[in-house]
């Protein structure tokens, strides 16, 4: 006996890869289906590699009555209208939007990180997926967190434009092409030209001179890990399709080793160490596309430090980061709570 889950924002980028994933993990579902706003009704998406092709439905319309799970990927917009009517009906909610995670009675769930926190969805019955350059970070800390304890972590992203949707890579292919046969290059979903360039600049401004970006990082991380933790972030975009990168510098209450930190990581859930010290010896955004592990390369001690450590954490943002977290989010939850037959 399976689930009944619905995938809400199932057009998009992310959308898309959630049914992906389902299909790809033998999801249990008995029955499954593709939700998205009027304008795209009738739209079918494929259900991953199956072969079975899924008609959209409207969202106006949908009633959540009777299905167990929906997976919210339609933007914090649509979500705050239809995700408490959907968790009011009994179904509920995993949302990859901000909105809901920093609610205080919504936990935000990493699986491999803080599986515990998920018995707190009961009281809205929606669940937070975290920030795609924050669910990444937290995979790579917490078994170095549980093995010398965190003071203070220096993070710099290197974001791929799909963190931005369909309208950030196809800025960045429409640029691309622009440049080379010699047209101009108009900015639209970005604030600067992001084909061979890199922008400083991910989400709005804050009043002490943050992006709402690095905010989330912050703030998600000491949420989700440890709410002890200093961090400071500088999020950039970078001209890549898919899979963020981060340069993490991470300070230690006690003495750690790159070498047992490399060992720890090697047997950590959801890492995967590549790290030789030669040439190609690292993992880049481009070899991550496609695949579940959150990947680590660099590791090395920070001499300016007492107990520093510096890595290089790479994911692919649309399945770690999204689409992936959602899915394993409902897992979970199935194994703890929902559990069928």
């Amino acid at each position: 006996m399976g689930y009944r889950v619905a995938v809400v924002g199932a057009t998009g980028n992310v959308g898309r890869e959630m049914l992906a994933i389902l299909a790809e993990r033998e999801f249990p579902m008995d029955e499954v289906a593709a939700v998205a706003s009027s304008r795209s009704q009738g739209t079918e998406v494929e259900l991953g590699d199956t072969g079975k092709m899924l008609k959209c439905r409207n969202l106006e319309h949908f009633d959540f009555s009777g299905w167990d799970i929906a997976l919210f990927a339609a933007g914090s917009g649509p979500t705050k209208e239809y995700a408490p009517k959907a968790a009011a009906a009994g179904c509920v909610v995993i949302d990859n939007s901000s909105l809901y995670r920093m609610d205080p009675d919504v936990p935000l769930i990493v699986p491999e990180v803080n599986p515990d926190a998920i018995d707190g969805y009961t009281k809205k019955n929606i669940i937070a997926n975290p920030n795609c350059s924050t669910a990444q970070l937290v995979v790579a800390l917490k078994p170095l967190h549980d093995a010398a304890t965190i003071k203070r972590v220096v993070v710099s992203t290197y974001q791929s434009v799909s963190g931005a949707g369909k309208a950030g890579m196809d800025e960045l292919f429409e640029q691309s092409r622009a440049i080379f046969v010699g047209d101009p290059v108009e900015p639209a979903k970005f604030t600067k030209q992001i084909a061979f360039n890199v922008i400083p600049h991910i989400d709005v401004f804050m009043d002490d001179g943050s992006t709402k970006e690095e905010w989330k990082m912050v703030v998600e991380t000491k949420k989700i890990l440890d709410p002890k933790i200093k961090l400071s972030a500088t999020c950039v975009r970078v001209p890549v399709f898919v899979g963020h990168s981060e340069a993490v510098n991470i300070e230690f209450e006690k003495e750690i080793s790159a070498k047992e930190a490399q060992d720890i990581l090697r047997e950590a859930p959801g890492c995967m160490l590549v790290d030789k010290r030669e040439d190609g010896g690292y993992v880049t955004p481009v070899e991550s596309a496609g695949d579940s592990a959150t990947y680590i390369s660099r590791v090395r001690e920070d001499p300016t430090v007492d107990n520093g450590l510096v890595l290089w954490c790479v994911s692919d943002n649309l399945r770690k980061g999204a689409a992936l977290n959602a899915v394993q989010i409902a897992e979970l939850l199935g194994r703890r709570h929902l559990k069928k037959g």
